[in-house]
């Protein structure tokens, strides 16, 4: 009988992270980043722990594996075209990422919505790494995902805050 191990797909997530180049402290940054003119006193140990709390829901360790596994496929050419190149380009009007990382905002409101369309226009810090196209590995998804975990954790911050 089938019996998903929790521990292991949440170990797996923050391990293909890590893999993929993102720590939980560029993330955090970019919580920084999108709350510091709210709250100034914010520290980025408080960030940690909001992503951690964020990275522990089901839904968005779903979006992580299933988005870094879609960029490993387009890295090796493991997808059959039209995908293959719309992936491996991260085609303009290819929407599909943004919408994989929205199911990761939609758990923490309309705050989420609004910082993952604010950090995803402006791609600051580990974004901007991630967008950029130079290198080996393909991160169509996964910009769109830090950004989206970076939002939630914001917006988490928000709510609890205000209460």
């Amino acid at each position: 009988m089938y019996s998903l191990n929790s521990e292991i797909v949440a170990s797996t997530t923050k391990e293909w992270l890590a893999k993929r180049g993102v720590t939980i402290s560029q993330i955090a940054e970019l919580v920084i980043f999108l709350q510091k003119s709210y709250f100034p006193e914010l520290t980025l140990e408080e960030c940690e722990q909001h992503i951690e709390a964020v990275l522990s829901k089901r839904e968005v360790q779903n979006a992580v594996l299933t988005g870094i596994q879609l960029d490993m496929l387009a890295e090796e050419g493991k997808l059959l075209a039209p995908l293959q190149d719309m992936i491996e380009n991260d085609e303009g009007l290819y929407g599909c990422d943004e919408i994989l990382a929205l199911s990761i905002v939609n758990v923490y409101g309309s705050i989420g919505f609004t910082n993952f369309g604010y950090v995803d226009k402006l791609k600051p810090g580990i974004l901007k790494v991630l967008n950029d196209k130079e290198g080996e590995q393909c991160h169509t998804f996964l910009d769109d995902i830090v950004g989206a975990i970076a939002a939630s954790a914001s917006s988490r911050i928000a709510h609890r805050k205000q209460a």
